[in-house]
């Protein structure tokens, strides 16, 4: 009775552990790709992350206003290029991927009129097997 205690406390320790170092992953991977992001263009306040594994897609929705510029800086591991993105209308119709160029790490759009978009994002399988997923969105002052 006393061993089954024990291994759970320890299975519960070690799974509160990995779950606190993905964070941790997630953290330093979004710093990095905040060098994308230059001084015109304020964060929209989110957070978009997720952790993939092999052939997982992540998917994010969002509203773009007409009139705005934005810029999406997608990134995952220590290098750019790695996370490829893609940006659909509410009707799975794709509006852009990074995979037409070479998996650009950040990528500006112009918005004349507002749009619900569907932006998925999975990781490169040349480059990478898993890891922490993070896109960064930004409109121009």
């Amino acid at each position: 009775m006393k061993k089954n205690i024990i291994l759970k406390t320890l299975t519960l320790a070690i799974g509160l552990i990995a779950y606190s170092s993905t964070f941790a992953q997630c953290d330093t991977i979004a710093s990095l790709c905040e060098k994308n992001m230059n001084t015109e263009y304020i964060s929209d306040g989110q957070n978009y992350r997720a952790l993939l594994l092999d052939d997982e897609i992540a998917e994010f929705n969002m509203t773009l206003y007409g009139g705005s510029t934005y810029r999406f800086a997608a990134c995952s591991g220590l290098a750019d290029g790695n996370l490829i993105f893609s940006v659909f209308d509410k009707e799975r119709n794709l509006l852009f991927t990074n995979k037409d160029y070479s998996n650009a790490p950040h990528w500006d759009f112009k918005i004349t009129s507002t749009v619900d978009c569907i932006i998925e994002a999975n990781l490169d399988p040349n480059s990478l097997a898993s890891g922490c997923a993070v896109l960064l969105v930004g409109f121009k002052q």
